[in-house]
This record gives C-alpha cells, structure tokens and sequence, in this order.
C-alpha cells in the first residue's frame, strides 16, 4: 500500500491576515489576532491553514511585493511573533502553509536596488530587462495586469525591466540559476521554521519568452503571451530537488488562474514532480450572453452557469480522482464571495444558501478550502466610490459604463460583485461597532450584522457556522475522503451526487434554485439516514422534496 501523504486528508482554512483580527489598535488585522484566535480555528475541526503573505513587504499588493522574504513585516508583528505562531499552530496539530509570490518581488527589494546598479552588478540578472527600438516608448506592446505598460525604464540607464502585474513589482528572472537558487534556499529556511506547505503565486508566468514577441492587439497583456511556459517544469523539477520537499512532505499548491482540467493534470502528475495541487479560477463558468457587448465584460457580473458548471466539476473529478480530488473552493481573497456573487443572500435564504453550497462543492473528492468568513456566511462588502477599489481595470470599467449611459448605482452593483477586494472585508466577530475586529479604525470597509458573526452564531446550532463543523466532521469520514465519486443527471438546478467505498455510500442532493423541487432518489434511502441537512427539506417514500437552496446529505454505512 502507498504512503499516503499528510495534505490529502487536508482541510484548510484560508486567513486573509489583513483582514482577520487586530491586536494593537493599527486597523490592520496582525499575527497575535492569529494566535488569539487559534482556539476557534481549532474548534472548526480544520487541520490546516493557509495564510496569506506577512513578509516584508512594500503593500503595495498587500504582501506580494517581497522586500524581504525571510523577515516578518512589522506591520504584523515580531520575529518573535512569527515563531509564536507557528509553535501554537504545531501545538495543535494544524498544518501551516505560506503565500509564496515567486514571480516578483517589490523594487524596494535588496535585489532590485542592487540590479539597479548597473549592467555589471551580479544582481542585474535576477530580473527581466531589454532594451526599447529608437523611436519606441517600450520594448513591445505588452500591458501590465494593473494597467499601463509592462516595462518601465530605469532611471539612470538605457534599459526596461518587465513587471508584468505592476511598476512596483518587477519580474523575476527564473532562467537564472544564482535566482533559482536563492529561492530555494528562502524555502528551505521557512521548512526548517516549520513551515508544512506554500501557494505558490503566479507560478505560471515564471517562464518568459525573451523574445518578447509583440501581442497580436495594438496593446494587450503581456500575461497572454507568458503563461505556462514549457521551462517551468524544469525550474520546478530543480526547486523540488533543492527544497526538502520529499523528506519533509512539504506541500506545493500552485496558483494557475487560467488552468483547465487538462492543465491541472499535467502540472499535478506526481510523475511530472511540480506541485500536488492546483488553484485555479476556471471553476465558476457564467452566463454572458446578457452582457452589454458597449462595456467591458471583466467587470460585469453574470449569474453562475448552472450546467456548465456542472460539466466542469465532473471534469475535475474524473481527471484529478486518481489523484486525492482537485482543490474545491468557493472564494478567497483574489474573488468575490460566491456566496453574494453566484447564491442569494436576501435574509430569506442567506442560511439555506450557505449550506447548500458548502455541501455541494466541499463533500466531493478534493481538498476543501474554506476562505475566512465563510462559516458564518459572509457577504461582499460594498464600495460606493470606485475611486477605492484597488483592483485593476476599475476605473476603466466605470468610465465606459459611464459612456454606454450605465447610471453610478447600476455600475457600483456590477463593481461590487467583480473586483477581487469585496471579498476582503474584517471578519464579523460579532456585532459590535467595529465587530469585535480591532479597537482602531480598519483598514477597509466593513459589514456590521446581527446574526452573521461568530458571537451570534455560536449560540445557534442551526447556524451556519455549527453546519460547517458538522461538514467537516463528515468530510473526514474515510467515505468522504477516498471513495469514488460519481455525478448523477438531473436538471441543471439540481446537483446530485454519490460517494461510495465498499459497503459504505453517500447521496448528496443539492437544490441551486429559489425554487422547490423534487427527486425521486429511490426507496434505498431512508429518513434515519440523514446525516446532514438545512431547513425545509422533506422525504415522501422514495421523493425528496428540496426546500429553496436545499440539501439533504444521506449516509448508508
């Protein structure tokens, strides 16, 4: 029998730290609101978590524009801190894994202002430069993901470095051995702190074409041209071969926006020895035919494509089965809650919602990551200035809405359902005025709710945070983590499956619709059999009949 690896039985909880819990009167959530809350991280039952970046950091891109990667930026907290915090962690048996932003660092970074020094500096290769045509602006017509150009000129010196997010964040060069090896050697040093695992960002555009060929449209991302490169899996071969990624069981979760199930495959083959898991954001397929063709599309919203989706969820699982599941998620910090964005949170069916959703995606084969917030049914946070939203292309969106007659309310409802930092609102500890999140102003907009925080929600055991705990205790049943999966026809709105090992078998029925409904699930599946459930839901002889958003979990041992 195989050894069986510590992370295929992972359940991890995302902390988005900004956002978590503030201890020092800052606004900004910090390492020590961490520590404060590990007992209730505990009590949710989860084994794992994933934090997102705290090193040292220009914030610029919220910690992914490493100044330094190996120190604790004291916007969070000590060195100190740090190890307190991973000492805690390790105490109770949960698994740590770290935010990894291997593409790019700050210009801030020791590296960068070296590089900045001249041809000569051995620094200089640790980044992407060229030079531009006379009578050119800029190498090419790449764009950066945060607009304008994605090259920027140095100051004293006749050459442009590529940053293919933003200026500020310089590209790195990973055809360069000394590069490579110093990015193990920071790996290396965060395994040996205790680190279990990393994300590693925007790992599919370490391998640039240098030939920077021109984008086919007269200016267009210069991502498009530079993603899933044919070298990267040489340079993660090596980073493997560095890092003590074997002897230690470290966990590799890459972040590949763009991959299908194809993709996720290939880069998660254990033979091909890159990373075990992928994120990626090819999950949520929406309607767009109702788009207005007159306004961007990447800031519109569109409802959830319920058949697709339900097409790209079984093609996940036949693909990435033999191998422990795909990751399943609903949101994290870089989209909006699909709670808000793709369920209904009108106070008639927020509750049913939340459940509903977390059974569908979360009892499948895979690796559930629950984003902070989610267990008590968090909501997107809504801006009424576009002026504040950081998220690229903002601006642009509301400027040609604008023009195509979209009024401000009309724009601000699509903004507040698309860009990335709705989803990063202070976690609702309870419903006092600053919810329990921090004694100081915070650093971003917040919700204030009775009932969808955790004080309120503790003391419910109907609540949405008491049906997660009882999820994932299901979900770490021998059943739910290895049995084979398979999808059953229904209607689009009804999402059925069953989970089977051996003699045990598990049907999951879920209703995505405000809609009732009715299944005809066999008389092999009695009441005593419900193991999970939400509010409304009524089985007659061998028909299932699923409130609004309904689900209804059986177990035959």
């Amino acid at each position: 029998m195989s050894h069986k690896k510590w992370w295929e039985e992972a359940i991890i909880y995302q902390i988005y730290p900004r956002s978590f819990k503030d201890t020092d009167g800052d606004g900004i959530g910090d390492i020590n609101g961490i520590v404060e809350k590990l007992d209730y991280i505990e009590s949710l039952g989860v084994n794992t978590v994933w934090i997102n970046p705290m090193i040292l950091s220009n914030q610029k891109d919220n910690g992914y524009d490493a100044i330094n990667y190996t120190k604790v930026d004291p916007l969070f907290g000590t060195e100190e801190d740090g190890d307190r915090l991973i000492k805690e962690l390790k105490d109770r048996g949960i698994k740590i894994i770290f935010d990894f932003p291997l593409n790019h660092t700050s210009t801030q970074h020791s590296w960068f202002q070296e590089a900045l020094k001249g041809l000569d500096n051995p620094y200089r290769d640790y980044y992407i430069w060229t030079e531009a045509e006379e009578n050119r602006p800029y190498p090419n017509n790449w764009t950066a993901a945060f607009g304008g150009s994605a090259w920027s000129k140095e100051l004293n010196g006749d050459q442009y470095y590529l940053h293919l997010f933003k200026q500020s964040m310089p590209d790195l060069n990973w055809d360069h051995p000394p590069l490579r090896k110093e990015m193990a050697e920071v790996l290396n040093y965060w395994i040996e702190k205790g680190i279990d695992g990393f994300r590693l960002d925007a790992f599919i555009y370490i391998d640039i074409n240098k030939d920077f060929p021109e984008h086919p449209e007269e200016k267009g991302p210069g991502q498009d041209l530079n993603r899933n490169g044919e070298r990267i899996k040489d340079y993660l071969n090596e980073m493997n071969r560095s890092i003590k990624y074997q002897e230690k069981e470290v966990f590799l979760v890459g972040e590949a926006t763009s991959a299908d199930a194809d993709l996720t495959q290939w880069y998660t083959d254990p033979e091909n020895n890159m990373v075990d898991k992928i994120i990626t954001m090819q999950y949520f397929p929406e309607k767009k035919d109702k788009m207005d063709d007159s306004v961007p599309k990447g800031k519109q919203h569109a409802p959830l494509d319920l058949k697709a989706f339900k097409e790209v969820q079984k093609e996940f699982q036949e693909k990435e089965g033999q191998n422990g599941g795909p990751i399943l998620f609903w949101s994290n910090h870089d989209l909006p809650r699909s709670l808000h964005k793709y369920g209904n949170v009108d106070i008639r069916h927020r509750e049913n919602t939340a459940k509903m959703m977390a059974a569908l995606l979360y009892l499948q084969k895979g690796i559930p990551i629950i984003y902070n917030g989610e267990e008590i049914g968090m909501k997107n946070i809504a801006f009424d200035d576009p002026g504040n939203i950081p998220s690229s292309g903002v601006m642009d969106f509301y400027q040609e809405a604008h023009k195509a007659g979209w009024d401000h309310k009309k724009i601000m409802n699509h903004l507040n359902l698309t860009a990335r930092d709705v989803s990063r609102g202070i976690m609702q500890w309870d419903d006092s005025e600053k919810v329990g999140f921090s004694d100081g102003v915070p650093w971003i907009l917040y919700n204030r709710e009775s009932i969808y925080n955790v004080k309120d929600q503790e003391k419910d055991e109907n609540s949405i945070l008491h049906f997660y705990r009882k999820l994932i205790d299901l979900k770490k049943t021998e059943l739910f983590q290895e049995g084979s999966y398979k999808m059953i026809e229904t209607k689009d709105t009804l999402y059925v499956y069953k989970r089977t090992l051996d003699e045990k078998k598990a049907l999951v029925c879920c209703n995505f619709s405000v809609d009732t409904d009715t299944i005809q699930i066999g008389k092999q599946w009695q009441p005593e059999q419900i193991v999970l459930q939400n509010d409304g839901n009524k089985l007659e002889d061998d028909k299932l009949h699923l409130s609004s958003y309904g689900v209804v979990v059986f177990l035959k041992k």
